[in-house]
């Protein structure tokens, strides 16, 4: 499958790469997880705290991302990209911040 825009990473770390996904895995048992506490009417305020516990394992794999992407695609395109790209970056960048990583 094609990412999305068909655009890459300029380079992802080995080491972080495996990390997010086992860290994504584990996340997609929790998800299953969830599905059968819901399934079998679990209480809840469990089903609740479960729910928060998925979503700080996903901002960690976000921020894990983020790191990467600051150290190779937005480094690179600000260091060695034309004023345009530079700028399109930073804007990429606060989008992420402001609309995503909440």
């Amino acid at each position: 499958m094609k990412p999305e825009g068909g655009r890459k990473a300029a380079g992802v770390d080995a080491e972080i790469k495996a990390s997010n996904l086992k860290r994504l895995r584990r996340i997609e048992g929790q998800i299953r997880g969830l599905q059968k506490m819901v399934e079998e009417e679990r209480y809840c305020a469990d089903i609740v705290i479960q729910i928060s516990s998925v979503q700080e394992a996903l901002r960690g794999v976000g921020k894990a991302l983020l790191r990467n992407h600051l150290h190779h695609c937005a480094s690179e395109a600000i260091r060695h990209g034309n004023k345009e790209q530079a700028s399109a970056m930073y804007e990429e960048l606060l989008d992420l911040i402001y609309k995503h990583l909440r």
